[in-house]
């Protein structure tokens, strides 16, 4: 009698255990998308959410892109030339003090559009019919001519902007390129789609 009750002792340990990992596994499959849940989805992030971009990697002069509100959005390193190049263009372009105040936050109307000097966050999309331009930060090219300092160049009509994003004069495109609303988390990390008063 007493193997009967070894042997009943041991099936009911195994049926517990098994229905412990059955009910574990179902707890995990029941858990983990309630708790993705919580996290905004890819429809929200392309709504609007803000996007966050690793700067950390990028060398001075290099351009990286990300894509918000399903656009991309331009992050570049300016070099110290870069810099120094920018006042010299504004008899060029047809807005050189960034006066439309719809193309950039009011933190970012200063004669680099940026919060750092250094770092430019540009909306990667001419203001002509939407193309993207494409980043030429080569000096005097043959095709753009000797004047050219660096910037993006829009292969679908002609528009040029400098390393600011200001828009030429004499091109289809009507104001410069869009700076988002963004702020720097570090010195490595940038917040695009959020105002630093948002902090």
């Amino acid at each position: 009698m007493s193997t009967v009750d070894d042997v009943d002792l041991g099936r009911r340990r195994f049926l517990t255990a098994t229905a412990t990992v059955v009910g574990g596994v179902g707890v995990a499959f029941v858990a983990v998308p309630f708790l993705k849940s919580w996290s905004p989805s890819e429809r929200a992030q392309a709504a609007g959410a803000p996007v966050e971009a690793d700067i950390s990697k990028l060398e001075e002069g290099a351009m990286m892109t990300v894509e918000w509100r399903g656009k991309p959005v331009w992050l570049l390193k300016r070099t110290k030339k870069m810099l120094d190049d920018l006042p010299g263009l504004n008899d060029q372009l047809t807005d050189p003090a960034s006066a439309v105040a719809s193309q950039q936050p009011a933190y970012a109307q200063n004669p680099h559009r940026s919060i750092k000097p250094d770092v430019m966050v540009l909306v990667g999309i001419c203001t002509h019919l939407g193309c993207s331009p494409t980043f030429r930060p080569d000096v005097a090219p043959a095709d753009l001519g000797p004047d050219w300092k660096g910037g993006y160049f829009c292969p679908c009509h002609g528009s040029r902007f400098d390393l600011a994003g200001r828009v030429y004069k004499g091109v289809p495109a009507p104001t410069n390129l869009v700076v988002p609303s963004h702020r720097f988390v570090s010195d490595s990390r940038v917040l695009i789609g959020v105002d630093p008063e948002a902090a």
